[in-house]
């Protein structure tokens, strides 16, 4: 995009804003829709790094696009919340009882933060949560797997949340302005759960041998899923382009799972754990780690609803929905009985 473009987009943002502040402009909005199409000054916009807000003007497929990703984010948080909610009343003390209740419900604020996000986009709440209980939605496919012992609970804060984090924190500046700013508050929140979990790995890698070992098979079950929540290679996904494109996304799959390996061997390091893949090294002259194949068609195997526990999340989403009806008619009616008294 030419500077023109952004001359443009500039003075579009100042008349939206403060219309008769500046009349000798008065007629630059016509003229700049006239000589520009709707997308060079979308994308003129995005390029200038400014936000795209609801009422925006924007591209089909970008809406499209995001309501799939924001959808698809907003069920993992909801799902991810059941992995863990079964260990609450098993967890070994009190206080790690209280700090894991307050992860999980840290995960429905998350899902409740995305769901909105989701609706300035147009897609209504009740639609999005049937595409997810009736199978159609995607959500992460490393919550269809089973947390085993209670080391489970402390690989998923440091592998899964940590790889969250890496895909979480570049959204922060997505270009669609009420995506970044939910999750700035999301991002820090994801932070405590990874160390919550680093540290339970941290004191069950330091106690007996049985601990140790324990925490040790956890890592071995739950690593290559982690590596796999970043997704394929770009090179192989169909959204990639249009996402990096329009500043969805700031970096490609590939980078992401790169800096995870990297950060998340010398944590390994630390906690005296080995990360279970025989073709893990470093190499000088990239300054990175290389790593082994990763299993593919088990991913997609798993995405195709196969996974270990594909069918017990759906049937405990939709348990849960069901019971929860009252609860959703009762503030439906509060609210009604509310807006017929401020009508009054």
């Amino acid at each position: 995009m030419n500077s023109p473009g952004l001359f443009f987009v500039h003075y579009l943002m100042i008349i939206n804003e403060r219309p008769t502040a500046y009349p000798i402009f008065a007629n630059i909005k016509t003229v700049a829709m006239e000589d520009l199409k709707l997308e060079e000054l979308f994308q003129a916009k995005v390029d200038a790094e400014l936000k795209i807000e609801p009422k925006d003007w924007m591209p089909e497929k970008y809406r499209k696009t995001l309501i799939r990703q924001i959808s698809q984010h907003a069920h993992s948080e909801v799902v991810g919340m059941l992995p863990e909610g079964n260990w609450i009343t098993r967890a070994p003390s009190l206080r790690r009882k209280a700090i894991l209740l307050a992860k999980v419900q840290d995960e429905a604020g998350h899902g409740l933060y995305l769901y909105s996000a989701c609706e300035t986009l147009g897609a209504t709440r009740e639609k999005t949560v049937e595409d997810l209980n009736s199978g159609k939605a995607k959500y992460s496919s490393i919550f269809n797997y089973p947390t085993l012992t209670w080391a489970d609970i402390g690989a998923v804060g440091w592998l899964v949340d940590g790889a969250a984090i890496m895909n979480q924190v570049m959204l922060c500046r997505t270009s669609y302005g009420p995506y970044a700013r939910a999750m700035v508050r999301i991002c820090k929140e994801e932070s405590f759960h990874q160390r919550q979990g680093y540290e339970i790995m941290s004191v069950l890698a330091k106690g007996t041998p049985e601990q140790k070992e324990m925490a040790q098979d956890s890592l071995n079950r739950w690593w290559w899923p982690s590596l796999m929540m970043f997704g394929p290679s770009d090179a192989n996904s169909t959204n990639s382009a249009d996402s990096m494109k329009w500043k969805i996304k700031r970096q490609s799959n590939d980078e992401l799972r790169q800096t995870f390996i990297d950060r998340t061997v010398q944590q390994a390091e630390i906690l005296g754990l080995t990360i279970p893949d025989a073709k893990l090294k470093w190499n000088e002259d990239t300054k990175h780690y290389e790593w082994g194949d990763i299993d593919w068609a088990e991913f997609n195997n798993v995405v195709a609803g196969n996974g270990p526990c594909n069918k017990e999340r759906l049937v405990a989403r939709n348990k849960a929905h069901d019971e929860g009806a009252w609860v959703r008619e009762a503030a439906m009616a509060y609210a009604g009985k509310q807006a017929k008294r401020k009508a009054a």
